[in-house]
């Protein structure tokens, strides 16, 4: 019996992702040529770099066999703290009597308000996880309503808008010629965090949570302090995202990041990346995050209904998590 028999229902459920992509990218250039034109690639990039910073961090959280609803919200409420600190912290100074504008015009300052907001986020509800024994899905829906209603309210149900040029950079800017900057911290950011899973200690610890959870606990793994770090890496990027989108928009406001949780969980499970836990890469959702922005982008440009890319997205995470368990079905053979 031959054990090194290539099965081809597993080499097609490891690259699945990388052959529907093509397949989209082929099928919308000859319905539309102007698909594949630099400006649209780059766009089509531009759009999915936010989304797809905040999938990095659940690629960590869905490895571990755990979810994060909030992302969207956590994002919202971060936004708006770091644009309002930037603009001299009018809503700040309404709610805590305390002049901060002073601050007012550090970008350093503003970015690391909102990445602070997140891993605070993160930190909350990974502690709620860990600590209290409450499901991570009971958990983080909470947070989606907490952190909105925490947008909502700090902002008065107002945007904060009009930045200066040194704050937009990082959400408009270009370098490389015509290389976005939304795009450049997306790709970096990914390679960290391949490398990060892929060759640390670390990762291997994450892998072997997401795995079995008890044989990690009986292996000498600190269960709960690893399932905790996921949480918070999460809300670092729903924080990061936060800061680059009120950027890029040149605007912030409560109902930023609405929707998110879907595209950014289907981005992860398209990727390949199983929602039981335990299999899965960063590269895998850099696929799924650029999948999702292809398809929107070309049933834009042939003027398909927003209604039906949901309903297609849809269609595509049920059929991605189904042939997830018919591939784990054909392992068990």
């Amino acid at each position: 019996m031959n054990n090194n028999r290539i099965d081809p229902v597993r080499l097609l459920g490891q690259f699945a992702p990388v052959i529907f992509l093509v397949v989209l990218v082929l099928i919308f250039y000859s319905l539309n040529p102007r698909f594949l034109l630099p400006l649209n690639i780059w766009n089509v990039l531009r759009q999915v770099s936010i989304t797809g910073l905040i999938a990095i961090g659940m690629t960590f959280v869905i490895l571990t066999a755990g979810i994060d609803l909030s992302v969207g919200s956590l994002l919202a409420v971060s936004a708006l703290i770091c644009a309002d600190v930037y603009k001299g912290g009018q809503f700040f100074t309404r709610i805590t009597g305390l002049d901060i504008s002073a601050l007012g015009g550090n970008v350093a300052l503003a970015a690391t308000i909102a990445i602070s907001i997140g891993i605070l986020g993160g930190l909350l509800q990974g502690t709620a996880i860990t600590r209290l024994g409450v499901p991570a899905f009971v958990v983080t829906l909470g947070g989606l309503s907490v952190f909105r209603g925490a947008a909502l309210q700090y902002s008065n149900g107002g945007p904060i808008s009009t930045f200066d040029e040194a704050y937009n950079f990082w959400g408009q800017g270009k370098v490389f010629g015509d290389v976005p900057v939304p795009v450049i911290l997306f790709i970096l950011f990914a390679i960290l965090a391949h490398i990060i899973l892929r060759y640390t200690r670390y990762g291997r610890h994450v892998y072997a949570i997401g795995g079995n959870p008890e044989a990690a606990r009986l292996s000498g793994l600190n269960v709960r302090r690893l399932t905790l770090s996921v949480y918070v890496i999460v809300g670092f990027f729903a924080g990061l995202g936060g800061f680059i989108l009120s950027s890029r928009l040149n605007s912030s406001e409560a109902v930023a990041g609405a929707g998110y949780e879907l595209t950014v969980i289907a981005s992860v499970v398209i990727g390949g990346t199983s929602l039981f836990g335990g299999r899965g890469s960063v590269l895998g959702t850099v696929v799924g995050s650029v999948l999702i922005g292809v398809l929107n982008n070309g049933l834009v440009l042939n003027n398909v209904s927003s209604y039906v890319q949901q309903i297609v997205i849809g269609i595509i995470i049920v059929l991605a998590v189904a042939f997830d368990q018919f591939i784990k079905s054909r392992q068990k053979r």
